[in-house]
């Protein structure tokens, strides 16, 4: 039986603005640039307009990438570079929303959400409006320059928005934090640094671990996430690393991490976020063509883009 759309975004009619951000120096791994290029070789915006929506994709971001390897000591490695780009990206991802679009980034690897996030917070910074968040990773991405025990940027994002780390990232867009922990949560976590773990602690982000989600079951858990972030007064974004899958599922990233969510899992996520309303922008990276098979890793993530905007079974 044919899917049908549960939902329409909120504030956007039923239009969706596509960025590819083709970013992969802040990881360690060749491949994950071309993310987005293997998300659209699924035929996103085809499957994406099937559900009723206009799509206008704007193509790939021109990156300018680095001349030369980072040290390996460098404690953040191509800052100047990802701070360019997260600039670029902020204003693209404000510019859909003034179009009245609901932004769909792709990555590229997750060092991107620095500049979706600082682009979709600005826009509603301006009107006094504070964003919430669910982050999907199997990561906790809260490592700052003192912390971090590789100097990969994709480390770091969370901190990042949360105001902890290199100024030149902190304050994209002018200011600084993006996020308010209150209205963030972070889900599918099962590989967290000893200096994440302090700062977890000392903000009091709300992570839903992997235990957690094994004890209580993902609709409960993302029953109270999803409350978390729609206290924001703006709604919330949604990040995606692929690698919050088990990669028995979504083989194609470079920081598997075994025992995370199920296929079943992540359509359940996804259709819950759908359901409860308030998303307001979108993005999905660490799809990392190098090491997926047959795209299948690229194909779960146009499928899990389709939930989130609203397909079901029925």
């Amino acid at each position: 039986m044919q899917a049908t759309l549960a939902t329409s975004l909120p504030g956007t009619g039923r239009r969706v603005g596509i960025i590819g951000v083709p970013l992969g120096f802040g990881s360690s791994l060749a491949g994950v640039d071309l993310g987005p290029a293997a998300l659209r070789v699924a035929c996103l915006d085809k499957r994406i307009a099937q559900l009723g929506f206009e799509v206008r994709d704007l193509g790939d971001m021109r990156i300018e990438r680095p001349r030369t390897p980072a040290a390996a000591n460098d404690k953040i490695k191509y800052l100047p570079q990802i701070a360019k780009a997260s600039e670029e990206l902020a204003a693209e991802v404000h510019s859909i929303l003034e179009e009245g679009e609901f932004p769909l980034v792709l990555g590229g690897d997750h060092s991107i959400a620095i500049g979706t996030i600082s682009g979709v917070a600005n826009f509603y910074h301006s009107q006094n409006q504070a964003i919430g968040c669910l982050w999907f990773d199997a990561h906790a991405d809260m490592n700052t320059p003192e912390t971090t025990p590789s100097g990969n940027i994709h480390g770091m994002p969370l901190a990042t928005l949360l105001g902890y780390g290199a100024p030149q990232l902190t304050h994209i867009a002018g200011f600084a934090p993006k996020l308010d922990p209150r209205f963030c949560a972070h889900i599918g976590a099962r590989d967290v640094d000893v200096g994440e773990r302090e700062m977890i602690r000392k903000l009091g982000l709300r992570f839903f671990t992997m235990r957690e989600i094994d004890e209580r079951g993902m609709s409960a858990c993302l029953t109270e996430a999803i409350a978390i972030a729609k206290k924001a007064p703006a709604g919330y974004h949604v990040t995606l690393d692929v690698d919050v899958l088990d990669p028995g599922d979504a083989p194609g990233s470079g920081t598997v991490v075994r025992g995370g969510i199920s296929y079943r899992e992540s359509h359940l996520a996804m259709e819950r976020v759908a359901e409860a309303g308030g998303m307001i922008s979108l993005e999905v990276v660490e799809i990392n063509t190098a090491l997926d098979s047959h795209n299948r890793t690229a194909d779960l993530g146009v499928e899990l883009i389709l939930s989130a905007l609203g397909k079901t079974i029925l």
